[in-house]
């Protein structure tokens, strides 16, 4: 019988497959950053996608960011899906990797490992959503009871790698100095001096159910203006473009108003935030990634939504079984209990005269 390859001592071309939406992929970062550490020398490339990717570059875990674009392979003509299909394989063979490891584990995208002829395949175990058999390292089935990264860092197991470390658990992003000043700048520009701590709220989900009522965003922030001396900053996405103007009209006169930032220049202008309240949405794991309390909106009391959340204690989590339940009151004591803490901090922090 022929043995099954083992994890190679020292592979020089690792590619792992991440291909989840932008908040899992966030999720993923502490087992991107476990794979960089036990093999540093490595040339390591990640296949993600488009927005994800851009999270990718921001953790420093990958030499280069192979950009695969989710949806038009999901949802394109089928002819055109195939197609590209094809050309992502013939340039994932061409690059001859030692090593592939598919983080998020879909029957695609183990075919796409399988095919890349790399002769070290691993695989997380998702039953009857992976094709485990494809892989030559096998691991366990996916433990649902347990958080989405410590699911990720499970599948590391057969690499030797230890994650016993509390602290590799927290995602964690790097903002760039180009982006930083871009974030400066805009602030700046809509009358921001520093003055005053920054409040960001995030009310795009992109589905309805998941999103608060935008009036109610609108209310916390006037709240929190006049009780907690914040200046609100309303962060818009791509799908809240045709609200824009309904939501600045909403919120208080003199919210700093942001839109159409890429997720690098998000990161930075999040980065600057003392809070960012949100529905469950990609943003909200970015921010916390990025070192900033958040406060995340959940219409569900499901407790494995909880596996899916931003990592640390001092984030915040709001829930109803729906999201309409959520009542202003608790969602600004949360934002007080994160400001508090806070100003606690700072002032530890602070040196003495």
């Amino acid at each position: 019988m022929e043995a099954r390859p083992s994890a190679p001592a020292e592979p020089s071309r690792i590619l792992i497959l991440d291909l989840g939406q932008l908040g899992d992929v966030v999720l993923s970062v502490p087992a991107l950053a476990a794979i960089r550490a036990r093999f540093p020398r490595a040339h390591i490339t990640v296949a993600a996608g488009l927005a994800a990717g851009e999270a990718i570059a921001l953790s420093g875990a990958a030499d280069r960011v192979l950009p695969v674009d989710r949806v038009a392979l999901r949802d394109g003509h089928m002819l055109e899906s195939i197609a590209k299909i094809l050309r992502l394989t013939g340039e994932v063979r061409r690059t001859r990797y030692d090593l592939v490891i598919d983080l998020r584990s879909l029957w695609e995208t183990n075919l796409l490992g399988y095919f890349s002829g790399a002769p070290v395949r691993l695989f997380a175990n998702r039953g009857g959503r992976s094709l485990d058999l494809l892989a030559t390292l096998r691991v366990p089935r996916e433990d649902h009871q347990k958080h989405l990264v410590d699911r990720y860092l499970d599948v590391l197991a057969p690499l030797g790698i230890d994650v016993s470390n509390e602290a590799l658990r927290i995602p964690r992003l790097a903002t760039r100095k180009e982006d930083e000043e871009t974030a400066a700048t805009l602030l700046r520009q809509q009358g921001y001096n520093g003055d005053r701590p920054l409040a960001g709220f995030f009310p795009g989900a992109g589905h309805a159910s998941r999103c608060w009522p935008l009036a109610r965003f609108a209310e916390a922030a006037s709240r929190l203006e006049s009780e907690d001396g914040v200046l609100p900053v309303l962060l818009l996405g791509p799908e809240e473009q045709a609200n824009f103007q309904q939501a600045r009209g909403s919120f208080p006169p003199g919210t700093i108003c942001l839109s159409g930032l890429t997720l690098a220049q998000l990161a930075s202008v999040a980065a600057r935030l003392a809070v960012l309240i949100s529905n469950d949405t990609g943003p909200v794991h970015v921010a916390a990634a990025v070192g900033t309390p958040v406060v995340v909106l959940l219409g569900t009391l499901h407790r494995e939504k909880l596996a899916y959340m931003p990592v640390g204690e001092h984030h915040r989590i709001v829930a109803r079984r729906a999201i309409e339940e959520i009542g202003v009151d608790e969602v600004c004591a949360a934002a007080h209990s994160v400001l508090a803490a806070g100003a606690i901090s700072a002032a530890l922090e602070k040196p003495a005269r």
